[in-house]
């Protein structure tokens, strides 16, 4: 099964990005890649720059400086609305479902971008078959889903844009253990199809089971990088991931 546009994965490369709130520094010159169908994890303790980093990378916070490139295009540039339309899907923290419409439509918004076509509806069906739950209360109001249903509702709705790159911020945040567990395992099949991620999550074993390589940020800068499996048995990252 191929959700998503992975079939048109290209690298993704981000250079000296900082951000500034104010007089604040909450992101300090950092760079990194995300390349053809690697899952990246950008980890740290509260406060580290991580949801900051996403929402300049996306566009949604003004970067003081900083570039953004997917494959060869420069998207810099590019407002947040129309990220979606080179290849980046988002499942921003918090879900930001529309409660007011049913699961159904909240998944087809997703495709708002392109033409309806039989594509669409063969995606649709493809969704339904990653999340099944979605498919039997289709015709439910979103905003009556649990908080893991949303959730997968807003992960189905960004594989809709067909993505070469899903971003996701803190997809497991107010879930319980069995239900972190089932977007892991939806993530792990969304890489093992060769769709690109770049994961912020607070949650250890859900960032490093679901990738294979990993930022770790600290004050606003990368301290370390390197791959999950290195990266989760370093006493260092104990220090500065978790604070201890």
């Amino acid at each position: 099964m191929k959700v998503g546009g992975a079939e048109k994965v290209q690298r993704l490369t981000v250079e000296d990005l900082s951000v500034h709130y104010g007089g604040v520094c909450a992101v300090s010159s950092i760079g990194f890649t995300v390349e053809p169908g690697e899952s990246v994890g950008i980890i740290g303790a509260n406060g580290a720059g991580k949801t900051s980093t996403l929402k300049a990378l996306m566009g949604l916070v003004p970067r003081s400086s900083g570039r953004i490139r997917l494959g060869d295009r420069d998207l810099t540039g590019v407002k947040a609305r129309d990220m979606v339309r080179h290849g980046i899907g988002y499942v921003p923290e918090g879900r930001h479902v529309f409660p007011g419409l049913s699961v159904e439509k909240n998944l087809l918004l997703g495709a708002y971008s392109r033409p309806w076509d039989k594509e669409t509806d063969r995606q649709l069906d493809e969704i339904y078959a990653l999340f099944p739950v979605l498919r039997e209360m289709r015709e439910r109001l979103a905003g009556a889903l649990s908080g893991g249903q949303q959730q997968m509702l807003a992960i189905g709705r960004a594989l809709m844009t067909r993505p070469r790159l899903l971003v996701l911020d803190e997809p497991s945040m107010g879930l319980s253990p069995k239900l972190v567990g089932s977007i892991l395992d939806v993530l792990l099949r969304l890489r093992e199809d060769g769709l690109s991620l770049l994961l912020v999550e607070q949650n250890a074993k859900l960032t490093f089971g679901a990738t294979n390589h990993c930022v770790v940020m600290e004050n606003g800068e990368v301290a370390m990088s390197g791959t999950s499996a290195e990266l989760s048995h370093d006493p260092r990252v104990r220090e500065v991931y978790l604070g201890l």
